[in-house]
């Protein structure tokens, strides 16, 4: 069998096989979450009363999901390889660790979600404040930590420190990459985070960029990474059956802060970092809306330009139905990855 036939089975093999885990995995989760009183909790309507008028029915839901989907991404990467020690030969092809291209992006995973399941835990009990959570400043406090050791792995580790400019092709900036790899894993993680606010659209905005990465891997030749992110689109798929208008469960910060910093560090790794405004879009919308609400809020004595932000909820209280808005913002999804795929397939025939 040709090679990369023989890869892109692989692929297709452990995509599936994600979808089949996560989907068997989801109601022992959602029984866990039951059992454990992982409901989401409102805000009060003072602090935020467009968004409260319009989530109130949704206090109790179960949060947390997002556990279906690293879970079966971490479990699968520990079966396969014990499967290929024990059962040498073609099922080895089926392992994904990689020392120089999985061992990081399962790392930041693993370590990410238990930091929000952490924060999840926090915000259900009402532990800390604002009425439970982990407050803005620990969580960059946190995600600056994770980056930095992914920093130091990249550049100290992997002796990384080239960015990929479209067209104009690649530049050394040294230690420069630290603060620059840091910037963009806090970036990513806080974007999905904020993302996550309607059902369905975080995991269906992720769908496309992990697809999208799982493209680039595989033609850049880096198998192991492709398969990884084939796994965490098979897991998001089935998550998403769950997770759509009406939500069975939500995804929770376990979810949305171990995507956000795995999306990162794939774009790093496979150098396509600058693509990330094309592959994850409404992430970056969704984050340059809140600033630019808080911004309009503290320079114009309080105005606001969005009846609420992020972007998501400024279209809810406008009126559209909250499948609409979820639909449209993949739409403009799929269409921006498309672009940012073409952009480096073009990229790579100059």
């Amino acid at each position: 069998m040709d090679f990369q036939i023989l890869q892109l089975v692989r692929v297709l093999l452990v995509s599936f096989s994600g979808f089949l885990s996560a989907f068997l995995l989801t109601p022992f989760v959602y029984g866990f979450l039951i059992q454990n009183g992982f409901r989401k909790q409102i805000r009060l309507s003072s602090s935020a009363p467009v968004f409260s008028k319009l989530h109130k029915e949704k206090e109790g839901t179960p949060t947390g999901g997002g556990i279906v989907i690293w879970f079966s991404v971490l479990a699968l990467a520990i079966i396969f390889f014990l499967i290929a020690d024990v059962f040498p030969g073609w099922f080895s092809y089926l392992s994904f660790l990689n020392r120089a291209e999985t061992y990081l992006p399962l790392g930041t995973l693993a370590a990410a979600a238990l930091v929000g399941l952490l924060d999840d835990y926090m915000g259900v009990r009402k532990i800390g404040p604002f009425g439970g959570g982990l407050s803005v400043q620990y969580k960059l406090f946190l995600y600056l930590l994770i980056s930095g050791i992914g920093a130091y792995w990249f550049y100290h580790r992997l002796e990384w420190h080239v960015i990929h400019i479209p067209f104009f092709g690649n530049y050394d900036i040294g230690w420069w990459y630290i603060p620059f790899f840091m910037l963009i894993i806090s970036a990513t993680a806080h974007s999905t985070n904020i993302t996550d606010g309607l059902d369905g659209l975080a995991g269906g905005v992720l769908m496309f960029a992990f697809f999208a990465l799982t493209a680039v891997a595989f033609l850049l030749g880096r198998y192991d990474l492709a398969v990884f992110s084939g796994a965490v689109v098979g897991a998001l798929l089935a998550f998403l059956w769950f997770n759509v208008h009406p939500a069975k469960f939500f995804m929770g910060d376990t979810g949305s802060m171990a995507l956000g910093i795995t999306l990162g560090t794939i774009a790093l790794l496979t150098n396509t970092v600058l693509l990330l405004p094309f592959f994850a879009f409404i992430p970056m919308m969704e984050t340059i809306s809140v600033i630019i609400q808080l911004t309009s809020k503290k320079l114009r004595g309080g105005k606001k330009i969005f009846h609420s932000s992020p972007i998501h909820h400024h279209f809810e209280a406008l009126g559209w139905e909250e499948s609409q808005i979820t639909m449209r913002f993949w739409i403009v999804s799929a269409i921006m990855t498309i672009l940012g795929l073409i952009i480096f397939f073009i990229d790579r025939l100059l």
